[in-house]
Parts: structure tokens; C-alpha cells; sequence
């Protein structure tokens, strides 16, 4: 009897064992299997928050769809613009998606997909705000505000700071874009004119009292970044958003978040 209760307690402990190396092995998959996309949910409609705090956009949307046909599983982290590049540097996330213009100075930290979006800059003021601007000129009349880190703020700096046209006092920078707007809300002794990626201004239009009173040609591409050198990842990206850009997903994509 008691040979028999040790045989059974011997295979009750295999069973255990082999179980939790299954489990073990299981957890240890799904870990290397996962990506980790790093966005900056401020950017509408790209990415942004849900009244659940749950962060979506055209980009979360596209770049989830993406991964997973590549089979990979997916979790989002929110973080500062300014930090996406340095974060995908040490390994802290796998991908950037936040709606980042492809430049010849990213392209030196990172590896960027082919583009998947044409944009180019525009400028916000308050409706009866009193700010009158009709040229580029007339812009260094006001206080301006950018994100930084963006292409909008890369041309306040090279076209207003660095020339000297306006003092430090008159180019406010921020951590979001919607600090930046929430400041233009409160009026022009705060800040005068935004400027800002052309589709966010235009939803910005849609659901605070500003207008889009400029358009910038820059003529810029956003492409999705992964660490320098990781080519196998890129090029699954790359393989995923062609077949997806002549997809029906990819017009009810535009359909959901550009036209409505």
C-alpha cells in the first residue's frame, strides 16, 4: 500500500512539473512573440484616447492589424513624443507608431517603414480670438506653439526662432499637442497660432472652436520606426502594409477616422 501511494505521488509530481514547464514555456512564447508599440495618444486622429482610456486611431488600428497578420501579439505603451525614438533605442518598445514624418535626421536613429500617409503643416488660430494672420509673415505678430520634437516645431524654430524674427518668450513648446491647443483656447496672450500636422488640425476643427487660417507645404510622410537594423521586423511591416493599402480594411480605415 505504501509502494503504491509513492508510486502515485510520484506521478502526481511529474504531472505537476510537466504542467508548469508547459505553462512556463507557453508565458516565455507569448513574451518573445509580443511587440510593444510606443505611440503619443494626443495626435487625432491617429492616436488618441477613447472615453475608456483606451488607445486608438488610424495608426493603432493599422499598425495592430499588421503585427497580428504577422502573428505577432500586440500591446500599446503611451509615451512623450520626444522620447518614442530614445525608448525604441534601448528595447523599451519594438515599434513606433505616432504618426512620425519620415526625415533624413530620424533616419540616422532609427529604420522607418514605407510611408503610409502624405501630410503636410498647418496653422490653428481661436475663432474670435482677433488674430489676424493671411501669409507666413504675419505669424511672427504672435506668440506660437508646437509640439516638440514635430516637423511644426522644427519650422517655428528654422523659420521664426533661429532667424531671429521672434524671441525665445514668443515660442512656447509642449509636451502635447493638446496642451498646445488648450492654450490657444484660452487666447493669444497665451498663444496666438498652433501649428500643427494638416489632418489634426482639420479634427481639431471639428471639435473646438479653431480654424485653420495657413497651409504649409512640406510635403511629409509618415512612416511606422523600428530599431536600426531589424530588418526581418521591418520587412514584415513592410509586406502586411502593402497587402493592407489595397485591401477593403484599408478604405474603411480612411472611412472611419478622415471622413466622419
Amino acid at each position: 500500500m505504501q509502494e503504491s501511494k509513492k508510486i502515485i505521488s510520484l506521478v502526481l509530481i511529474s504531472a505537476l512539473l510537466i504542467g508548469a514547464v508547459a505553462i512556463s514555456g507557453c508565458t516565455q512564447q507569448q513574451k518573445t512573440n509580443t511587440i510593444i508599440i510606443g505611440t503619443s495618444s494626443d495626435f487625432k486622429p491617429f492616436e488618441y484616447k477613447a472615453a475608456n482610456g483606451t488607445i486608438i486611431g488610424f495608426d493603432i488600428d493599422l499598425i495592430t492589424r499588421i503585427l497580428r497578420d504577422a502573428g505577432y501579439n500586440v500591446t500599446v505603451q503611451d509615451i512623450g513624443f520626444d522620447s518614442l525614438i530614445p525608448e525604441l533605442q534601448t528595447g523599451k518598445i519594438n515599434v513606433i507608431a505616432a504618426g512620425m514624418t519620415i526625415t533624413d535626421e530620424r533616419r540616422q536613429q532609427v529604420d522607418f517603414s514605407n510611408p503610409y500617409y502624405d501630410a503636410n503643416q498647418s496653422v490653428l488660430v481661436k475663432i474670435g480670438s482677433g488674430v489676424n494672420i493671411t501669409n507666413v509673415n504675419d505669424l511672427a505678430n504672435y506668440t506660437l506653439g508646437a509640439q516638440t520634437g514635430t516637423t511644426g516645431w522644427q519650422w517655428i524654430n528654422d523659420t521664426f526662432y533661429a532667424t531671429g524674427k521672434i524671441p525665445q518668450s514668443k515660442f512656447n513648446s509642449y509636451d502635447l499637442y493638446t496642451d498646445a491647443v488648450n492654450d490657444l483656447l484660452i487666447g493669444p496672450a497665451r498663444v496666438g497660432a498652433v501649428v500643427i500636422d494638416s489632418p489634426v488640425a482639420k479634427a481639431f476643427t471639428l471639435t473646438d472652436p479653431v480654424r485653420i487660417v495657413l497651409n504649409i507645404p512640406t510635403n511629409e510622410s509618415y512612416g511606422f520606426a523600428v530599431q536600426k537594423g531589424n530588418t526581418a521586423l521591418l520587412n514584415k511591416i513592410n509586406t502586411e502594409l502593402a497587402t493592407i493599402m489595397t485591401s477593403p480594411y484599408w478604405n474603411e480605415l480612411i472611412q472611419q477616422y478622415f471622413t466622419t
